[in-house]
């Protein structure tokens, strides 16, 4: 069985702070690897903080309120989602468009339709 080929894309994301009206934009890539995990997707921040979990999470999490582990995830409004972070350093909360993740998740699904042996997400 020939094993598809990785998939990688970059986003544009806003850091959300406590501070009204004040963003930080970062960079993030998103990776695919069917040969490693083909039910898993890896968000690479800048610095090389990588955060692994599962694409039917990134994929539930675009229309309703999902958890994982330490990773969250929900739609905001029609157009935006929100990553949500949690590690022993605090709590980062990340928004993107939804369309750039529509995408880089229907690249993942050409490459590999179905990734078998996983529940999917959890609340």
């Amino acid at each position: 069985m020939e094993i598809s080929p990785s998939v990688e894309m970059s986003a544009r994301g806003h850091v959300v702070t406590d501070t009204p009206g004040h963003w930080t934009v970062v960079r993030v890539a998103f990776r695919y690897d069917p040969a490693s995990d083909a039910g898993d997707v890896t968000v690479v921040f800048p610095g090389g903080t990588e955060w692994v979990f599962a694409r039917e999470l990134l994929e539930a999490g675009l229309r309703a309120p999902q958890r994982s582990g330490n990773v969250g995830m929900w739609p905001c409004g029609r157009a935006q989602a929100v990553l949500e972070f949690h590690s022993a350093h605090g709590v980062a909360v990340v928004q993107f468009d939804k369309a750039p993740l529509m995408r880089f998740l229907g690249r993942t699904y050409r490459a590999v339709p179905h990734a078998v042996g996983h529940g999917g997400p959890q609340r």
